[in-house]
């Protein structure tokens, strides 16, 4: 039997075949055009980096962290920051077979036990585990010749300091935080930046095999290396510092100590020098993390008798008194409705201004205050920088407070003429005295020679004249002045046979933490003093806070700087002007 097909059904069929088709390859190039035009242009940057790191291989370059030295006066520079090449011990324990027997044969050779050497294997990376770092290239190949699988090592640039605790609380040190190495305290944290320099960065082409592309593109930025730097600070000097203060404070049970030296006709800071320090190079091993702060700049504290010359040399240089001028010592001045004593609680009759610096007569200093008036005091305290900051370059500087000047009441300006109810840094008391010792003229410290950059261009600093705070015969005035309290008052014991030395000391009264008052078991002794007084070489502080033996700061610091002062006039070879 023939079957006969209607030709339309069969045309429509194939028409719907077609248009199926059709649709189909239709919507096909269409997401292919979407997810070409995803890849092209949407996330071209992404895939683009894709690509390149599939075919380039790049790597950072480090650059090394700049020097820094010590700048001796008569020897070359002393290196006492500098980086070192040691070792890194790391495992990988996917790699260990046997942790048990691999960690017992390591543990001699590193700073752990086995159990802890079994305990980083198990909880650390599979892949990278710090063992030790800083490893010696000795301890380094020994540990290579137990030849165990999975424990390897790596250089690492490590920061060292050959001089060990010389000039700490200066240099700071070189610590981690989280993974990365910075500058903490000191210079090394004030000149981060500066002493590390700028990461290169290195990019090579490569197949996909990971082979450099002997003639593939090359991305290459070098890196820069961080400035070297040179103190002012003087090696030898700096050393018999630190010996001659360490002495001191273990002799008196002290609780700290601080010398600064500077030389007062540029400012430039010889020596700096705190005690208890620290070894840079184990700055963790420390007990107390408070040995970091460097009392000179952060430490401040109510001077006590080491300010009445700067009250003297304001009255000097308005004319108010003269060094003959006298008053009669009671014994007690009544300020408001407080009784301000000298500190032996003597009267001592008629005495002049000279005796008034030998003597350290508080009621002395109130009544050169009281000639000179409260707002040119005020005046003379800020124009001898206190209550500022001098932007040394050193991290920590605190103010001080001098903010009792500016309160209504006698009593407050009784005690600040002799250095009691405001408080002062070391550093702005060193600073206040260049201008007694320079003819009148403040100088701004400085801690900072120079520093050279890569391409060896230097960057020099220069003395800087802040003001003339004093004529140049009120600062010989004062200085003659306080010859006389180091030749026949409380400063004999800072003498060096030979030579003129003027100072003064300072024996201040420490207030109460918790309430209002003065704690009568404590007290901060310091002397401050320069010579020769006719062309003035050094200018030197001490201060010995909390002697538990003797009160007085002429038993304590007066003795250090003594000491101290004769190894600086015979380094200097500074001929004596007197038998």
């Amino acid at each position: 039997m023939n079957v006969v097909t209607n030709g339309k059904e069969l045309s429509n069929s194939y028409n719907l075949r077609i248009f199926l088709l059709l649709s189909f390859l239709t919507a096909f190039i269409g997401l292919v055009v979407l997810r070409l035009f995803n890849l092209q242009v949407i996330n071209h940057d992404y895939y683009q980096a894709i690509a390149s790191g599939q075919h380039s291989f790049e790597q950072t370059i480090l650059p090394n962290r700049g020097d820094i030295y010590l700048n001796s006066i008569k020897e070359n520079p002393l290196l006492v920051a500098t980086n070192i090449d040691k070792n890194l011990i790391y495992a990988s324990p996917k790699e260990i077979n046997d942790p048990i027997n691999t960690a017992s044969k390591l543990a001699p050779l590193l700073e752990l036990t086995s159990q802890e050497i079994i305990n980083r294997f198990a909880q650390g990376n599979p892949n990278y585990v710090v063992l030790q770092k800083q490893v010696s290239d000795e301890q380094a190949d020994q540990i290579a010749g137990l030849g165990l699988i999975g424990i390897h090592s790596e250089p690492e640039v490590v920061r060292f300091y050959p001089e060990n605790n010389l000039a700490s609380h200066v240099l700071g040190f070189l610590g981690f935080q989280a993974d990365r190495r910075v500058g903490q305290y000191g210079v090394e944290g004030r000149f981060d930046q500066v002493l590390s320099g700028a990461a290169g960065i290195e990019g090579i082409e490569s197949d996909l095999a990971g082979r450099w592309i002997t003639l593939g593109s090359r991305n290459f930025q070098p890196a820069e290396n961080g400035d070297d730097i040179y103190l002012t600070i003087d090696p030898a000097i700096q050393l018999k510092a630190q010996e001659v203060l360490k002495s001191t404070v273990e002799q008196h049970g002290a609780d700290r100590g601080s010398v600064v030296v500077i030389n007062p006709k540029t400012g430039a800071i010889l020596s700096l020098a705190v005690y208890p320090d620290f070894d840079p190079n184990a700055y963790n091993l420390v007990d107390d993390i408070g040995v970091y702060s460097n009392a000179v700049l952060a430490a401040d504290y109510e001077p006590g008798s080491v300010f009445k010359p700067i009250t003297m040399a304001a009255a000097l240089n308005e004319g108010v008194v003269t060094p003959e001028t006298t008053y009669e010592d009671t014994g007690a001045v009544e300020l408001d409705e407080f009784t301000i004593r000298n500190s032996d609680g003597e009267a001592h009759g008629i005495q002049t201004m000279n005796e008034v610096l030998e003597k350290s007569l508080n009621t002395g200093a109130v009544f050169v205050e009281q000639q000179l008036g409260h707002k040119k005091f005020k005046k003379y305290v800020e124009e001898f920088g206190f209550g500022q900051l001098w932007g040394v370059d050193l991290p920590g500087e605190v103010l001080g407070n001098i903010n009792n000047l500016n309160k209504k009441g006698e009593v407050f300006f009784g005690t600040a003429s002799y250095g009691q109810g405001i408080t002062v840094t070391p550093l702005q008391l060193i600073a206040a005295y260049t201008a007694i010792a320079n003819g009148g003229k403040l100088m701004k410290p400085y801690i900072v020679d120079r520093m050279v950059h890569p391409d060896e261009t230097v960057e020099q600093t220069f003395p800087e004249q802040v003001r003339e705070v004093i004529s140049p015969k009120t600062a010989a005035t004062v200085s003659a002045m306080m010859v006389n309290v180091v030749e026949n008052g409380h400063g004999k014991r800072a003498a060096v046979p030979g030579y003129y030395i003027a100072g003064k000391t300072g024996t201040a009264q420490v207030a109460y933490q918790d309430r209002i008052g003065y704690d009568p078991s404590k007290t901060i002794g310091s002397f401050v003093g320069f010579g020769p007084v006719d062309n003035p070489k050094f200018l030197m502080l001490v201060r010995i806070d909390n002697p538990k033996d003797v009160k007085f700061a002429e038993s304590t610091a007066a003795p250090a700087f003594g000491e101290i002062a004769s190894f600086i006039l015979n380094y200097l070879q500074i001929p004596p002007p007197r038998d």
